[in-house]
């Protein structure tokens, strides 16, 4: 089922070029959603109805969805659900609040009198894109709105795809997820739309946001790359992927399963295996095919696991398995060998790493307490997943005495010369008496 890649004696600067990943062309895109993003610009209410009844094939009755909505969704929520989502809330609080936040203020003394300070502020008002298509992802709700809520975000307010089958509203589990948060502002607006809602907002309905965050198909994600400037966004996520680096130690029943469990999520999703042991391959390749045919999402798993950005590759060793993960920067990173801790000590480029065989990635997608808003297409390489310092902005504050700018001024007022800034030196002579000429 894996197309398989063998790189087994070659040392390649860069292996990204030679491992699977399919094309996500945002750029092709963003034709497509520009004149839809001024449409909700230009129009506000009227386009976003025009766009539910093209895209989503159903007009809500009201954009915004009714209290007595959420509340009857959490009312109906299986005790069962509602406990395991509880369990998930709480885990994901207990880590943003212990790992992922830093101090209201710290300074540092830099000279005599001379004091820098940094304060972390919070976003003032985020904008939470939750998609509705081929899984109601109710998991993305806590994901987003549960660090949110931790940095002091004050206002949070989620939009999620109208559905047909509930009446206009959206899946009432994602309601109900809203109501455990307390979030009590939720839109159904759904793709492109949801994100120049909130960019722009729409004058008695939705105030504009700040930050926009969640992910989305190539639309939503093209029109987060339309709107960066206007909003601040958290990632352009594409199609979700896993790389399994594992040994012949590793149980290629578990290999399969979560090599499964990504490609599940979208035909365009990528699962990656990258092992020394062409025995384990074999018998991953056996389990994949006996485990795909036994669930309902048969037909999606089998386009992604034999698609262009799946695929298996065969190393040497596990020293080049690790620099290959390394050039992939996955989102997800699995290790199932002889020393995963060891191993996942050294990674350099993950969205996230999950070590040994009881960790599998839908784990960190549910309920393990981490994020699993996380980079990919290699953004590993230089952007991190979604925590609580994504929503807080770092403030610098600069408090000098008068003597502290005494004793600097001379060497500001040269380095502005040196720019050929008088009016900067300037700024500094009339405080202190002491102008330097250029």
């Amino acid at each position: 089922m894996l197309r398989i890649i063998d790189v087994c004696g070659r040392r390649l600067d860069d292996y990204a070029a030679v491992l699977p990943r399919g094309a996500f062309d945002v750029e092709h895109a963003l034709a497509a959603v520009e004149p839809l993003c001024k449409a909700v610009r230009d129009e506000g209410r009227a386009a976003l109805v025009r766009f539910a009844e093209q895209f989503d094939h159903v007009v809500p009755e009201r954009l915004k969805v009714p209290a007595e909505a959420l509340q009857r969704a959490l009312g109906d929520l299986d005790p069962g659900l509602r406990a395991a989502i509880e369990e998930s809330i709480r885990r994901r609080r207990v880590v943003a609040e212990a790992i992922e936040t830093e101090e209201a203020y710290r300074c540092v003394e830099v000279a005599p009198g001379a004091v820098v300070g940094n304060r972390m502020i919070p976003v003032e008002r985020v904008g939470l894109y939750v998609p509705g298509g081929l899984a109601p992802l109710a998991s993305t709700v806590l994901m987003n709105v549960v660090p949110a809520q931790v940095a002091g975000v004050g206002s949070i307010a989620v939009s999620t795809p109208p559905r047909a089958e509930f009446g206009g509203l959206p899946h009432p589990t994602i309601l109900a997820v809203c109501a455990l948060l307390g979030v009590d502002e939720v839109y159904a607006v759904g793709g492109a739309q949801a994100i120049a809602m909130f960019a722009y907002g729409v004058p008695g309905l939705c105030r504009r946001a700040d930050m926009v965050t969640g992910p989305g198909n190539i639309y939503v994600v093209a029109a987060k790359r339309c709107l960066r400037g206007l909003i601040g966004i958290d990632a352009e996520a594409g199609p979700t992927e896993i790389l399994v680096l594992a040994d012949d130690t590793a149980d290629p029943g578990r290999v399969a399963a979560d090599l499964i469990s990504q490609a599940e999520h979208d035909p365009m999703a990528g699962a990656v295996l990258v092992t020394d042991s062409r025995g384990l391959l074999e018998d991953v390749e056996v389990q994949l095919a006996a485990q795909v045919d036994r669930l309902a999402t048969a037909d999606r798993l089998r386009v992604s696991l034999t698609g262009e950005q799946s695929g298996a590759v065969l190393v040497d060793d596990m020293e080049q398995g690790l620099a290959v993960a390394d050039d992939y920067a996955p989102e997800h990173l699995e290790i199932q060998t002889r020393d995963a801790a060891g191993l996942a000590g050294r990674v350099r480029n993950a969205g996230a790493v999950f070590v040994g065989g009881s960790a599998p990635v839908s784990l960190g997608d549910y309920s393990a307490g981490s994020t699993h808003v996380l980079p990919t297409g290699g953004g590993a390489r230089h952007s991190s997943g979604l925590t609580a310092r994504s929503f807080m902005r770092s403030v610098h504050v600069v408090d000098y005495t008068p003597q502290a700018l005494a004793d600097l001024g001379d060497a500001v007022q040269r380095f502005a010369h040196a720019e050929n800034l008088p009016g900067h030196a300037n700024a500094v002579a009339v405080r202190t008496g002491q102008r330097v000429r250029a």
